[in-house]
């Protein structure tokens, strides 16, 4: 394990039975307020594609945090993925389920130039869901995903597999 890797486990907090009775929620707000750790986590995400990127998407609502400086740190432009019904120009739309219910998701049609070079953000990956959903809308937008980087990955969960052919860089695997 890295430094930075350490770094990163010990500033995140198990919550019990959030947001549902059985689910054990990594609460990443200590991280968050944690510059250093924050730095890290920033840095690291960057790292693999940071001069390959034309936008780097972030999937609401943590992934924003992530995704946004990520933007930054690699010279991309940011795009957020929302939940349905919170972008205001024509969108696409794509619904997917994850580890506690269902939902669906939006980018806005014009968020890409065809041929762009995209990294997908996000805090956690757990069951791919939101990954591939988010994955389908940059599709079909025209752009090209370069890749999936993850603070989080929950393997139990199997993720990764609803992602094949994708890289996918997770800093903490649990």
């Amino acid at each position: 394990m890295t430094k930075a890797s350490e770094l990163i486990r010990s500033r995140i907090r198990d919550v019990a039975d959030y947001p549902k009775t059985g689910v054990l929620f990594k609460d990443i707000t200590p991280l968050l307020g944690d510059h250093t750790a924050f730095a890290a986590v920033i840095d690291e995400l960057s790292e693999v594609h940071a001069n390959g990127v034309d936008k780097v998407v972030g999937i609401e609502a943590r992934g924003f945090i992530l995704a946004a400086p990520v933007a930054y740190h690699s010279g991309a432009g940011f795009v957020p993925v929302r939940k349905k019904g919170k972008l205001p120009a024509a969108t696409f739309e794509e619904s997917y389920d994850l580890e506690y219910g269902s939902a669906t998701v939006e980018v806005h049609q014009d968020a890409f130039a065809p041929g762009d070079r995209v990294l997908i953000v996000d805090d956690v990956l757990a069951t791919g869901g939101t990954a591939q959903a988010t994955a389908e809308l940059v599709r079909r937008a025209g752009a090209e995903v370069v890749g999936i980087s993850v603070l989080l990955e929950l393997s139990f969960l199997n993720g990764r597999e609803r992602l094949p052919g994708l890289l996918v860089r997770s800093l903490v695997v649990v």
